[in-house]
């Protein structure tokens, strides 16, 4: 099993990665040309957020920025626990890949490119008196996939920010099912009290400004959970970012294939 010191160095694995993906594309594996991290296929047909976005989950919305606080219908009408939600963009074509292949696919190459992203996502919600904490693995899951993606970006996103980082503040005690196929109602029933503060962080939400890393929100069941469990634990706020969004048919949205948020790195 992989160790998160030893991930998060990178080390000769990281290396290794590195020099069989240099100059490729980080979705598509194209090679490519100068320090891009997509070609320009793959950048054109990623979906960015540009202008308004729901104040809660991130997801664009029609109208721009100068409107001020936004929040899409499925969040104003069933508000999540949490205080406000950034997403790096759609969760489809090369940012979809991009997550995949860091789940399924050991691509930890790809993971300083996607939590700089998402720093530069939730910039808004990030500051040093944060402490950044990744949506937890049921210990079976983690023993099949080797490692937490959430934990590996968390930790990412807390060295740019110069924030405090603790990758087991949460504990998931139940397998659940696949979430796969249930609808919004389903996946919260799924995840109700799945998740709780870990026995060995006993007070430690107390008074901390939260920040929840996760790859993806579908419907923001297992997010839910887990702010739910930062809350009962007496976290002054909770906020969350992610890399990618999965909208639903009942949201308005309004993408951008040329992305204000995201940056060539």
């Amino acid at each position: 099993m992989f160790h998160y010191p030893d991930l998060l160095k990178f080390g000769a694995l990281g290396r290794a990665l590195k020099t069989i993906y240099q100059d490729r594309c980080m979705s598509c594996g194209e090679e490519i040309l100068g320090q891009a991290s997509l070609c320009a296929a793959c950048w054109s047909a990623a979906h960015f957020p540009s202008g308004l976005i729901c104040q809660t989950c991130g997801v664009g919305l029609l109208g721009d920025e100068s409107d001020g606080v936004a929040y899409c219908e499925t969040c104003n009408t069933e508000p999540p626990p949490w205080s406000a939600g950034r997403a790096v963009g759609l969760y489809e074509g090369p940012l979809r890949q991009m997550v995949l292949a860091l789940k399924h696919g050991d691509r930890l190459d790809l993971v300083p490119t996607m939590a700089a992203w998402m720093a530069r996502a939730g910039a808004d919600l990030l500051g040093t008196d944060s402490l950044l904490v990744p949506v937890p693995l049921h210990w079976r899951r983690l023993l099949s996939r080797r490692t937490n993606q959430s934990a590996l970006l968390a930790a990412a996103i807390a060295r740019q920010a110069g924030a405090d980082h603790i990758p087991d503040f949460l504990k998931r005690h139940r397998a659940t099912p696949s979430q796969k196929g249930l609808n919004r109602a389903e996946r919260l029933e799924n995840q109700r009290a799945a998740i709780s503060l870990h026995p060995k962080r006993p007070g430690q939400a107390e008074g901390r400004h939260i920040v929840l890393v996760d790859d993806v929100m579908t419907t923001g069941a297992t997010l839910f959970a887990a702010a739910e469990a930062c809350l009962a634990g007496s976290a002054a706020s909770v906020n969350v970012i992610v890399f990618a969004r999965v909208a639903r048919p009942e949201q308005t949205l309004v993408y951008c294939g040329n992305p204000a948020l995201v940056k060539q790195e």
